[in-house]
């Protein structure tokens, strides 16, 4: 028996209940609205994994499927300015959320436990047009350039070359299941990423260890984390000289379970990238997005990362294969 719609958004509304009463803090954010937060995030998923995009679009289908509104707990149907004010204020909540189930969930099953957690980037390009550097840099737009993100930045990416657009800063374990993101536009280093979720893994999550390829490697830090309890795992190919580097770079190579943990690291973390893009239907080479600005494009990789953290929560549930996304995708077709 596999998971319905229904349960699906039963799932979603009850963790966000229990998201929301975690904390006074929490409660804040979750705050009542004539249209509620987690009945949004419902909405905008559904027309997500329906790939209607535009809000006017939106507005006019929930005119024409009134069987939706009890689904969603509405009475009428929001204006099509409130779908957009709405959406591009979800990111925070998302993120938030997204931490919060990933902890909540870890006694349910190994597959869910932060013991060993991996970190990466991925680059998605930005709708439309592409603002070349040299006009970007002096705020020069062509006068033939349309359907421009003016938000986004470039960067570049082994996988993708360059990319003008927006990065996925992904936390996840070894089984794949999200733990944490942040989404920036491309040029936000993957340095800067760590910096913020340092305090959440080494005093909420408390991992063994936390996993990345070489852009991650900083001596400091990995003495740092190290006080804290936590091995910062990175090939340190950029770490080369003194006692400390050479050492490093022994422990790593002779530690049998931190060797595996370093070589299976690509196999643990970059195929979920490749999951959230199925769920964005995202297409080509460098994963364009189908949204527009910095507001917007924040909450729509976040919903994707969210996406797949209650796909794969059901699977657990429901014991099915743990990195399938067929039934959600079925599900809310």
């Amino acid at each position: 028996m596999e998971p319905t719609f229904n349960d699906y958004v039963t799932l979603i509304y009850n963790r966000f209940e229990a998201f929301v009463q975690s904390s006074d803090e929490v409660k804040k954010i979750g705050h009542p609205y004539v249209y509620q937060q987690q009945n949004m995030i419902v909405f905008f998923m559904w027309m997500q994994f329906k790939t209607i995009y535009q809000f006017k679009t939106q507005w006019r289908w929930l005119t024409q499927h009134s069987e939706a509104l009890p689904v969603l707990g509405w009475t009428s149907v929001p204006h099509r300015t409130t779908l957009s004010r709405r959406y591009k204020s979800l990111y925070p909540v998302i993120q938030e959320l997204i931490a919060f189930v990933a902890e909540d969930s870890q006694p349910l099953d190994e597959k869910l436990s932060s013991q060993h957690l991996n970190e990466d980037q991925s680059l998605f390009k930005a709708e439309g047009s592409v603002w070349h550097q040299s006009d970007r840099k002096v705020g020069r737009i062509p006068d033939k350039l349309r359907n421009l993100d003016t938000d986004a930045t470039w960067s570049k990416s082994a996988y993708h070359g360059w990319v003008y657009g927006y990065g996925l800063h992904l936390t996840s374990n070894m089984a794949g299941f999200p733990f944490l993101i942040e989404v920036e536009t491309a040029t936000f280093s993957e340095k800067q990423a760590i910096e913020r979720k340092e305090e959440r893994i080494l005093n909420h999550l408390k991992p063994e260890t936390v996993c990345g390829d070489d852009a991650y490697t900083k001596a400091l830090r990995i003495r740092q984390w190290a006080t804290h309890g936590v091995i910062l795992v990175v090939p340190a190919l950029r770490w080369k000289t003194g006692r400390y580097a050479k050492a490093y770079r022994y422990f790593i190579k002779a530690d049998s379970e931190i060797a595996t943990i370093l070589r299976q690291r690509k196999t643990a973390i970059e195929p979920i990238f490749d999951l959230i893009s199925k769920l964005l239907n995202t297409v080509g080479k460098q994963k364009q997005l189908f949204r527009q600005g910095s507001p917007n494009a924040r909450t729509h990789l976040a919903l994707g990362v969210f996406s797949l953290q209650i796909a794969m929560l059901a699977n657990v549930v429901w014991d099915m294969p743990f990195r399938s996304i067929s039934c959600i995708k079925g599900a809310f077709a």
